[in-house]
Parts: C-alpha cells; sequence; structure tokens
C-alpha cells in the first residue's frame, strides 16, 4: 500500500488534496478505459485463431498466424500493454490518502 500525504503551509491544503485526488482518479479512468479498449482487441485474436493469449505467449511463433510477423508482434504487443496498464492501474489504487 502507498500512503500519500500533502503538506502545505498555505490555507489551500483541501483545494491541492482535491485536486491530486481527482487527477490520481482520472487517470485510474484513463487506465480502465484502456484496459478495456487493449482487451478488447486482445479478445479479437483469441477469437479468430480460437486461443488464449497465455497460450498464444506460450506456444506460438509468427510463423503460426495468418497474418505472419505483423499481426504476431501487434498481439504480443497489446499483451505487454495490458500488463503495464494493468500494474499502473493497480498502484494508483493502493493510494491511501493521510492527513
Amino acid at each position: 500500500m502507498v500512503k500519500l500525504e500533502i503538506k502545505s503551509e498555505t490555507k489551500d491544503i483541501e483545494l491541492v488534496t482535491n485536486l491530486v485526488k481527482t487527477a490520481i482518479n482520472s487517470e485510474i479512468n484513463n487506465l480502465q478505459y484502456s484496459i478495456k479498449k487493449t482487451s478488447r482487441i486482445l479478445k479479437n485474436f483469441e477469437t479468430k485463431y480460437q486461443i488464449s493469449s497465455e497460450i498464444f505467449l506460450n506456444q506460438y511463433t509468427a510463423e503460426d498466424l495468418d497474418g505472419g510477423d505483423e499481426e504476431y508482434i501487434e498481439w504480443l504487443g497489446e499483451i505487454k500493454i495490458k500488463e503495464k496498464l494493468t500494474k499502473s492501474l493497480e498502484k494508483l489504487q493502493e493510494i491511501e490518502y493521510v492527513s
């Protein structure tokens, strides 16, 4: 868990705190949207080839795909993007605000 404490010597501490919380919540929403978008792309690949992305990662090469290298790189890229987005989302959702 991450504890976030905002300190200020001015009377605007509540305003600043709300701005930070709003910015973090906005980023959480953006990450959730991006994960859904990436998941749809992955689902299209999984439907087309009737395999999960996990099986694709462990067993497939570019030669196994109709689209060859380009499709392989795109699928792999989307998997990596989703992993990164998910990790970022989890970190932001762990934030606890303390005063």
